[in-house]
């Protein structure tokens, strides 16, 4: 068999799949299913500096290919993460975890990164300037070279471990902010989060979401999401992390080869909770299957 191993900003994971944020919890709760570790590792569930319930519902809205949401980051405040959940995530996962880190502030990026930063278990750090649900913060922050920049650097500032910007491609230019995060210090790019999306209900004639519009994920925006992962790690020297419509394990082949080095699962965890485990395990016949001898050797293998 082929080696499935990558190397993330300094750390070494068995293979690239890593389930993505808001679709994975803590973790513990799919350990229940099954055994987590055979994982490259995951980003855990978004952490803002404060708890929060999130946005009204209804929340989710289904569509072709794919799924509207607008949960709004609900979580329990980065205090109680610590306290309460990397505890239970520690008892079932043995590798170094993903951090996903959202605020309304720069100073809320700042103060939550470090809390988490100092955590023996977390590997890495997923600044994420790119959420579409929430108002007055998140994807606010990633829309302007300037600004996402500006978050990069109050985090690094401020944190030893690796910081991975995860950006937004409800832009017309993703390359000049991915530019200006890896010029204020960011160690890696992940992209693309949800396009913003909206569905209408006929017999009510409103908005099927309460909060009217939301992320839109699934395997309808698997193209768009390959380009973008194309165009930023062709542009930047910092690793990339490709995610968007990801359900297969050709799908995260092409990812590779559009410049990821590592590749997020997102929705198809909301579909099948075996989704990321059954990617890895179909891995090795993929790789067969395109005479691929190691997956280090085929990132940005196309030019």
């Amino acid at each position: 068999m082929g080696s499935l191993s990558v190397n993330l900003c300094g750390i070494e994971l068995e293979n690239p799949v890593i389930p993505a944020s808001g679709t994975f919890g803590y973790g513990y709760e799919f350990a229940e299913l099954y055994d987590i570790n055979a994982l490259g590792t995951f980003s855990f569930k978004g952490t803002t500096r404060d708890g929060r319930f999130g946005n009204p519902t209804p929340r989710i809205a289904e569509c072709p290919n794919g799924m509207i949401n607008a949960v709004g980051l609900q979580n329990p405040g980065v205090e109680k993460v610590i306290s309460e959940e990397l505890p239970k995530l520690k008892a079932c996962f043995h590798k170094p975890v993903m951090a996903n880190v959202s605020g309304f502030s720069v100073e809320d990026y700042a103060y939550t990164c470090e809390k988490l930063d100092k955590e023996e278990q977390v590997g890495w750090l997923e600044v994420n300037v790119s959420c579409p649900n929430v108002h007055g913060g998140g994807m606010s922050f990633g829309t302007q070279p300037e600004a996402a920049a500006e978050v990069t650097r109050a985090v690094k500032a401020v944190t030893t471990k690796p910081v991975i910007v995860k950006l937004s491609p409800n832009v017309t230019d993703i390359v000049s902010i991915a530019l200006a995060c890896e010029e204020a210090g960011a160690d890696g790019i992940s992209l693309i989060n949800t396009m913003l999306g909206m569905r209408i209900d006929l017999r009510t004639r409103k908005p099927v979401i309460a909060n009217t519009m939301g992320g839109y994920s699934g395997p309808g925006i698997f193209p768009v999401a390959v380009r973008m992962v194309y165009q930023v790690a062709h542009a930047v020297k910092v690793p990339v992390i490709g995610m968007g419509g990801v359900s297969s394990a050709e799908d995260v082949v092409e990812m590779m080869l559009a410049g990821a080095t590592a590749v997020e699962v997102g929705a198809a965890n909301l579909v099948n909770p075996f989704a990321s485990r059954d990617i890895v395990r179909d891995l090795p016949r993929v790789m067969e299957k395109y005479r691929i001898e190691n997956l280090k050797g085929i990132i940005g293998g196309v030019k």
